[in-house]
């Protein structure tokens, strides 16, 4: 997959099938998008692109009220090459991208840049200055290059829009299980494992500290979580408790992401981990004390477990 940073660096993309879009999480609403311009682009024997944008639009436009992201840009360009993509283009958004009118969008942009055959819409798809362009001027300024314009339907999953910012609502709450159905994959923090203040290893828990790097990636809800963790140089499949809050039996502030990892006995400082989740085991609390707290972490472990046998 080729991926473009750079608008001056484009290649003749002469009858592409083009689709737009931040296409944050990659989800099984984007997939049907996907799937339909790689299809469409075999059978034009022509590129699949991708136009999205870095960073998200939201932080360009309403800076006070930024929004976190279900992937960090490598994660979705990872994604997209999964997909069968051939070409991404990584727009650079900015406040002067964002005051392109809809139309001079439309005709200086999109069709004078990447002269496509077929443009492909999701649902109710904006874009332009103030968001006033939709598919209904696409279509009016397309048809005179005879550009074929589609847009998909809305992608449903048990009567529910998949939209990203309702898996972020999910993940939000907590509710794991039904973002990661939405997603279509386990929702996943990578970073460094880095040194925490080592509680955990006098509890008979040692756990690994995760330091999230993209500042804007979201991380869920405060809580202890059954994950599964990935670790480039310990092949193998391995299963952890994650605990996301601020340890506050301990009367700490800071709040940390933590797993310990089942079954695993290994120093990692420095390492890079990937933690999947798969299901949210109970809230973020404090207790009357230390044993109190190990009592539970049992309790949380027995109930991961029985969680898994039964995968």
């Amino acid at each position: 997959m080729l991926v473009i940073r750079n608008l001056q660096s484009l290649p003749d993309l002469t009858g592409c099938v083009v689709t737009i879009g931040t296409f944050d999480g990659v989800h099984h609403g984007h997939c049907a998008i996907i799937d339909r311009i790689t299809e469409e682009a075999k059978k034009r024997n022509g590129k699949s692109v991708i136009i999205t944008f870095y960073p998200h639009p939201r932080q360009i436009i309403t800076p006070g009220s930024p929004v976190y992201h279900l992937n960090t840009l490598e994660e979705k360009l990872s994604k997209l090459q999964a997909r069968g993509v051939d070409v991404v283009v990584v727009v650079p958004f900015s406040r002067e991208f964002s005051d392109i009118s809809a139309e001079d969008y439309v005709r200086t942009f999109l069709i004078e840049k990447f002269h496509p055959a077929v443009i492909v819409f999701g649902y109710d798809h904006k874009f332009g200055k103030n968001r006033t362009g939709d598919i209904h001027l696409l279509k009016s300024i397309a048809g005179g290059y005879a550009i074929h314009v589609e847009e998909l339907p809305a992608h449903i999953i048990d009567s529910l829009t998949v939209s990203s910012s309702k898996i972020r609502a999910f993940l939000l709450e907590g509710i794991i299980d039904s973002a990661n159905e939405l997603l279509g994959y386990n929702y996943a923090l990578t970073g460094p494992v880095v040194k925490g203040d080592q509680i955990g290893r006098t509890l008979g828990f040692p756990t690994a500290n995760i330091f999230v790097e993209d500042s804007y990636k979201l991380i869920p809800a405060n809580g202890v979580y059954v994950v599964r963790v990935v670790m480039k140089q310990h092949p193998g499949e391995y299963f952890g408790l994650l605990s996301i809050g601020t340890r506050p039996t301990f009367n700490k502030t800071e709040s940390r992401v933590e797993v310990h990892i089942l079954d695993f006995n290994e120093s990692i400082y420095g390492e890079t981990i990937t933690i999947q989740f798969l299901h949210f085991l109970r809230k973020d609390k404090k207790f009357d004390s230390a044993t109190s707290l190990v009592e539970a972490m049992h309790a949380d472990k027995q109930q991961a477990l029985t969680y898994l046998a039964s995968l």
